[in-house]
């Protein structure tokens, strides 16, 4: 099917960070096999390689698919990550991402994969934070969905220490914007995310915009977050693949993120200066499981994987995101 030896198995390739990771892999010699059951991901944004169709919870099929593929190494993003549904929905988040994994990681002993990449998220650390956060700060998750990526962590780590695999995981904070290339983008549904559906007002698809929370002990009351540009997020994971099929067992965790806060209301004011449209702005009660301030520091993937975002400026990722959003 592939080049055994360059190719790379892309669990949940078909979503969002998981496409534009894809096109990273491609861009630096790997051959992406995108292994996907399509509920949450698009078959058209799999575009350079093969697409397998299975679920994460499907061991068997897994084991099959690893020993037929081949694959160097894995690179997990198959995982639901909706903020307010893991606290409606706990269940559902704990066997999907949870026994997911550990599935997954199963299948991988089992085929002798012993090297991941995992997708994990800024929601791990949870807590009040007044300052941007390391690696080393207390992990207090505030959703369930960040709960389910610590757990996961945990899990990683003990097969790490138990079965001799290497493995990041990859904390990022808000993945933002489109390919500059316009090949792939954001597109969910529900969309969840504040950049996409700040953007649905301005293009109006929809008549207003309702933030969660005006009151929150930030500079103006809305959330403040680290928004960085998915296509840095992607790179990231390629350079993180190098490293653990380097490694000798090792379990390592970075940050991803530019090191800049902005709070909702800045966003809706910077989307308007792109786009030059009125975006009407209404406020509802705090979401459950947000955190008020989530800002990274990055310095650990900078200094140890070589990683530094080329899109600090909040205004290129909502151009390309707007660009995406217009040629659809």
């Amino acid at each position: 099917m592939t080049d055994a030896l360059k190719t790379i198995l892309v669990t949940g390739g078909a979503g969002y960070v998981g496409s534009h990771a894809c096109k990273a892999l491609a861009e630096s010699g790997y051959q992406p096999v995108v292994y996907d059951n399509l509920s949450r991901g698009h078959r058209k944004a799999v575009k350079w390689g093969p697409l397998i169709e299975g679920d994460i919870l499907d061991r068997a099929r897994l084991e099959q698919v690893l020993k037929d593929v081949k694959p160097i190494a894995v690179m997990h993003f198959a995982a639901f990550a909706y903020v307010g549904e893991s606290m409606a929905e706990p269940g559902l988040y704990f066997e999907n991402n949870c026994t997911g994994t550990q599935r997954l990681l199963e299948a991988m002993r089992a085929a002798a994969v012993r090297t991941l990449v995992f997708s994990s998220s800024c929601a791990v650390y949870g807590g009040i934070h007044q300052a941007p956060i390391d690696e080393r700060t207390i992990c207090e998750p505030a959703s369930f969905y960040g709960r389910t990526k610590l757990n996961c962590e945990h899990l990683i780590q003990a097969y790490v220490r138990a079965h001799g695999f290497s493995a990041i995981a990859l904390r990022y904070f808000n993945a933002a914007g489109s390919d500059p290339d316009g090949e792939i983008g954001e597109n969910h549904d529900p969309e969840p995310h504040i950049i996409p559906c700040v953007l649905r007002v301005a293009a109006g698809i929809e008549q207003k915009l309702t933030l969660n929370g005006s009151d929150h002990p930030t500079i103006d009351g809305t959330c403040v977050r680290d928004f960085v540009h998915v296509s840095d997020l992607a790179h990231a994971h390629s350079l993180a693949v190098a490293r653990a099929l380097l490694a000798e067992p090792v379990f390592e965790i970075f940050n991803l993120g530019v090191g800049q806060g902005f709070s909702l209301n800045q966003i809706v004011e910077a989307a308007r200066r792109v786009t030059g449209r009125s975006i009407p702005v209404t406020y509802a009660d705090r979401r459950e499981g947000d955190p008020p301030y989530a800002v990274g520091k990055a310095d650990k993937a900078r200094a140890i994987l070589g990683w530094s975002p080329r899109f600090t400026e909040i205004e290129a990722s909502l151009q390309h995101a707007w660009a995406w959003m217009m040629s659809r």
